[in-house]
């Protein structure tokens, strides 16, 4: 019997993954920082690191999750082009939480806020999972702060993901929580009450989330990739409507499990040279936005 395990948004089969300690974050990517720092945005301290230089490129987690359990691979490999600008959202890693229920509709409002305050006029954005729910976000109620979005793994509707995916999120509880995850959180906070916390508010988003309208995405004007796994929670003909509705839409699906290609903590494979991979195709993409401008 397939056990699903929440990963915030998204679920990944024990059957189609090998377990992963935070032992396996030790073989990945993990830059020196140019610079950290938090910001007070809408009442919350919220943290950021900047890397390298050129145009800025913003780099927003899943649930659960940090800026280095979902980007740790890759992140070097943005920078050498971009400055990147990667930020752990209410609740997670760094960035202390607010009580009650948390939207994706705020966390967009935290992630613009903070470019402000950077005085980043425009970004091009990122976003994996719930960062990529927020990711949408940020381009429907905060338009001109982007330049364009890549939505990995992320869906606008219940009806994008199985069944199953319902049914064992109602059923979850903190057990379920990948202890990478769980390490990476408490390597950082040290605080097994705001881990709680934020399981709790993120799991708890997911199963009240209420579908988004068509007229919603077609909102998003700027060009937007959207790229999922073939063995993704996201179901390809979800991907695919979404990439429809996009005016400046274009769509990818990689080989392998949720996060996979991106050499994601959960569900990377050490060696794998899908995350570089993937870095050159988002990039070509980027660079295309900026041939079109």
């Amino acid at each position: 019997m397939v056990r699903l395990i929440l990963v915030a948004i998204a679920f990944a089969t024990i059957s189609s993954v090998l377990p992963v300690s935070a032992a396996s974050l030790k073989g990945s990517t993990i830059p020196t920082d140019t610079s950290s720092g938090y910001a007070t945005v809408n009442g919350i301290k919220m943290y950021y690191e900047i890397h390298g230089q050129g145009s800025p490129l913003v780099l927003i987690h899943g649930g659960g999750s940090t800026l280095r359990t979902n980007y740790g691979s890759v992140l070097n490999d943005f920078a050498s082009h971009h400055q990147v600008i990667a930020v752990d959202l209410q609740g997670h890693g760094h960035t202390e939480g607010r009580p009650g229920n948390i939207t994706f509709e705020q966390d967009a409002d935290d992630v613009a806020a903070l470019l402000k305050t950077l005085h980043i006029p425009q970004a091009d954005i990122i976003g994996f999972s719930n960062g990529g729910s927020t990711t949408m976000q940020i381009a429907i109620r905060h338009p001109e702060v982007v330049r364009s979005v890549v939505i990995i793994s992320a869906f606008y509707k219940r009806e994008g993901l199985p069944a199953a995916f319902w049914k064992n999120m109602e059923q979850a509880d903190f057990s379920y929580m990948p202890q990478v995850y769980k390490d990476a959180f408490m390597a950082v906070r040290h605080d097994q009450k705001a881990l709680l916390a934020m399981f709790n508010q993120d799991r708890e988003r997911v199963v009240h989330f209420k579908d988004w309208s068509d007229d919603a995405i077609r909102s998003i004007k700027v060009p937007a990739f959207v790229i999922i796994s073939d063995q993704d929670v996201v179901q390809p003909e979800h991907a695919a409507a979404m990439y429809r509705l996009l005016p400046k839409g274009r769509l990818a699906i990689m080989p392998g499990a949720h996060g996979e290609f991106l050499g994601e903590a959960f569900t990377g494979k050490p060696g794998s040279k899908m995350p570089q991979l993937s870095v050159a195709m988002i990039e070509e993409f980027l660079a295309g936005v900026s041939n079109n401008q």
